[in-house]
């Protein structure tokens, strides 16, 4: 049983917020352009982040004051749940296809993204799972590959929409978590070699994500197709030096770099912002990220500490992946900024996830 909770971390509720108000502050800035040009009110972005927002901060409240251990209990269920919302979003038009991906469930502009969901249903199931088989971990068939079996199942269904950075995002943290309940190296060093041979098997049976990696290798071997948002979003980033153009003075989001509210808001925060904006978010991430291992390290139980791994590897590997993308040293995957880049589905269930981390801060040790 946990012991009594006390006050939530500080240093990680500053850091969101001031993520949360930087977030929306260069969604306005990134897409006043184009909402104005597409809808007609530059403000249309904004809003409905703002109503995301909101209504993630109200989430973030809720399930920062209760008990991270009923989680333990709506695990499995979760899970199910959100089997059947990829399945039911592969049916053709029942999802809603954006992007050239199946990603969608609802009606116009409004909708949600299973995939999101997935990615924290995966984590609570995964650390329910391994915190009561965690003497059998060490062994491959009975301990290693059940889990790592449903993580690949859900990256399955999630690759036939397809979304290959959400499904990524959702494996390396299901592998970080499994890793941390005391998986063998060797295990996972083998599983990771045939992951490999599996990754280039994808990336060579759809021709669009060929064309990402040459894009990344040489961008400017096709600077008008597959190397067109690499040489874009760098272009946002030199100009930017070191304090910025100023808030507001970006040139790349009149139309140059595609994007620029969501995947690659972050060339538009160091155009506008400089280098000491840019390094200034990503100290913000990294307190959050080291404020999240502190919660795993000193929670009280074994649910707790692997339910604070996989939240905070959500959270590292996004901002890695997108991060590594936007600078030209990853290729383009399509995964945005969390709590910064525009996004309804994923900006509230991450706030969703901080909260159920920041009450298990509640109650570290």
């Amino acid at each position: 049983m946990a012991k009594a909770r006390s006050a939530p971390d500080v240093w990680m509720i500053v850091s969101i917020a001031l993520i949360l108000a930087i977030g929306i502050i260069m969604v306005y800035s990134a897409s006043a352009v184009l909402a104005f040009h597409e809808f007609g009110d530059r403000y249309y972005y904004v809003k409905r982040q703002l109503l995301f927002a909101g209504l993630g901060v109200c989430a973030l409240i809720f399930t920062m004051n209760m008990n991270y251990l009923v989680w333990r209990k709506w695990a499995k269920i979760a899970l199910i749940i959100c089997f059947v919302l990829l399945i039911i979003v592969l049916i053709p038009g029942v999802g809603v296809v954006r992007g050239g991906a199946r990603s969608w469930i609802g009606i116009s502009s409004f909708g949600i993204q299973p995939s999101e969901f997935m990615k924290l249903a995966m984590i609570l199931f995964l650390a329910k799972w391994l915190s009561e088989k965690q003497q059998t971990i060490t062994l491959f068939v009975k301990g290693l590959l059940p889990p790592l079996g449903m993580a690949l199942l859900a990256f399955g269904l999630i690759m036939l929409q397809p979304d290959l950075g959400s499904g990524a995002v959702m494996v390396a943290a299901s592998l970080l978590l499994i890793f941390t309940a005391g998986a063998q190296l060797k295990h996972l060093s083998l599983l990771a070699l045939a992951g490999m041979a599996g990754l280039v098997g994808l990336i060579l049976a759809a021709p669009y994500r060929l064309q990402r990696i040459s894009g990344f290798l040489d961008p400017w071997a096709d600077p008008l197709g597959s190397g067109y948002q690499i040489i874009q979003s760098l272009y946002a980033i030199g100009p930017g030096g070191l304090v910025g153009l100023g808030l507001g003075m970006s040139r790349q989001k009149f139309s140059y770099l595609p994007e620029p509210q969501t995947d690659f808001i972050f060339s538009i925060v160091a155009e506008e912002l400089g280098f000491i904006g840019g390094s200034a978010l990503i100290v913000l991430f990294m307190i959050v990220v080291w404020r999240g291992i502190r919660t795993a390290i000193y929670a009280p139980d074994t649910f707790g500490s692997l339910l604070a791994v996989g939240i905070t590897s959500i959270i590292g590997v996004q901002v890695l992946i997108n991060i590594g993308v936007v600078i030209g040293m990853m290729p383009v995957t399509g995964i945005t900024l969390p709590l910064v880049s525009y996004g309804g589905s994923s900006l509230t269930l991450l706030l969703t996830s901080l909260g159920i981390l920041l009450n298990i801060s509640r109650y570290s040790r």
